[in-house]
């Protein structure tokens, strides 16, 4: 994405963000409550409809409501990762002992300025499907992740 010109010849780079949107506990609230705060602090692009999923790994919880959101940010990828982190804490995300266990809201970045940076979204349909409508309706495409 190409740089912004503010005054004084100051540029700000936007990035363009793919995040998977995942609940389980009171889903349509959390995801409500996450999509206004991201379309505040945020450029919201495009978004999926949500879908129903079953649990993976851990099975004894109940379903999830998964999305997908396309964004622009100023901020670079890592204080982007640590801004969603903090609006999962925000909207009273747990971390417990069960990694896949039951969540308010889970945001993860799928990919970063058109590169894949989550292997999830080639395992996972409940990753993969709402990307790909996001894709779909944005006229944007992914390529696989870079070699380090």
């Amino acid at each position: 994405m190409p740089p912004i010109p503010l005054s004084n010849e100051q540029t700000v780079t936007l990035h363009e963000c793919l995040i998977s949107l995942g609940s389980n506990i009171d889903p349509e609230h959390y995801f409500d409550q996450a999509l206004t705060i991201l379309s505040h602090e945020c450029q919201l692009l495009a978004r999926s409809a949500a879908i129903r999923t079953t649990p993976v790994g851990y099975q004894h919880q109940p379903d999830f409501l998964n999305a997908a959101l396309l964004v622009s940010t100023s901020l670079e990828r890592e204080a982007f990762r640590a801004y969603l982190k903090e609006v999962e804490n925000r909207l009273g995300r747990v971390r417990g002992a069960i990694k896949s266990g039951p969540r308010t809201m889970d945001l993860d970045m799928v990919a970063w300025d058109g590169e894949v940076i989550d292997e999830g979204y080639y395992q996972y349909d409940y990753v993969k499907v709402p990307v790909d409508e996001v894709l779909a309706n944005s006229g944007r495409t992914l390529e696989p992740a870079k070699s380090s």
